[in-house]
């Protein structure tokens, strides 16, 4: 990944609702979100919605595919892992950083999850 994808993934994901947004559709796993639905989840306006949606969208973030008269919303998984990785590699370059990286396939709970569930 280019130093350019990512600082701009990072900038699309750096403003709160939007980081609310893809989470709501990492969350929603392989098969998305309607639109509809995660505008009920936000409780904003369709045209912030659309707004957001398309940053994630430019940033290769999220995909968008319609059904009939639904348009559905998903994570890009692929991207994501992408720039984790990225992260992983470029900034811990240096060794600095713990070798037990907090690394998450789609659909899984992190390591707080698992203990509050414990």
């Amino acid at each position: 990944m280019e130093l350019e994808k990512a600082a701009l993934q990072l900038e699309a994901i750096g403003n709160p609702t939007r980081l609310q947004l893809y989470r709501i559709l990492v969350r929603a796993g392989a098969e998305g979100l309607p639109v509809g639905r995660v505008q009920e989840k936000l409780g904003i306006a369709a045209s912030t919605l659309s707004h957001h949606i398309k940053r994630l969208v430019d940033a290769g973030l999220v995909t968008q595919e319609r059904h009939a008269t639904t348009l559905v919303c998903r994570a890009h998984y692929p991207a994501m892992q992408s720039l984790i990785g990225f992260l992983a590699d470029e900034c811990c370059a240096d060794g600095s950083c713990p070798t037990e990286p907090a690394s998450h396939p789609p659909g899984c709970t992190s390591p707080s999850a698992k203990k509050e569930t414990t």
